[in-house]
């Protein structure tokens, strides 16, 4: 299964657009070779280099496996037109909250999941909630990273 987006390169600078620098708006991210069997997609943005814990900036479940994609600017609800449902990120918002790190460069890691399965959690579900109920029903893994300063 492979993940990118139009906004950045993996391993690239995120633009500013996307963090709180800017829009604060979710990129456009497409993928493909999502396994035939895959009932739900899920998707986790995590700051890795936050100084206090891993940063959670998206939580994103039971997106349609045929979807190809989310665009740009998903909008902060709970449940979106497709199915999808939002989770809280560390931010305590629903939905997206985009890099805003306090200094130095940070890595977010934007993890989609192949699942065989859809998800029984409500919106507003935490990234932990997520991760324990896709425990042995992950069929493929792919991830971007991008980076980003501010300033």
């Amino acid at each position: 299964m492979n993940l990118k987006t139009r906004a950045f390169n993996d391993r690239g600078r995120i633009p500013s657009k996307y963090t709180c620098d800017g829009e604060n708006i979710s990129p456009p991210l497409s993928w493909d070779g999502v396994p035939e069997e895959a009932e739900s997609l899920a998707l986790i943005c995590d700051d890795p280099d936050a100084p206090s814990k891993v940063w959670t900036h998206w939580v994103i479940f039971n997106i349609p496996p045929d979807s190809g994609g989310l665009d740009e600017e998903v909008p902060h609800l709970r449940r979106l037109p497709d199915g999808s449902v939002q989770g809280y990120n560390d931010s305590g918002k629903i939905g997206y909250s985009g890099p805003c790190p306090p200094s130095g460069v940070h890595r977010y890691f934007f993890m989609l999941y192949a699942l065989d399965t859809t998800l029984d959690l409500e919106p507003g579900s935490s990234k932990e909630d997520v991760l324990e109920a896709m425990k042995g029903h992950v069929l493929a893994e792919a991830e971007i990273i991008g980076l980003y300063r501010r300033g």
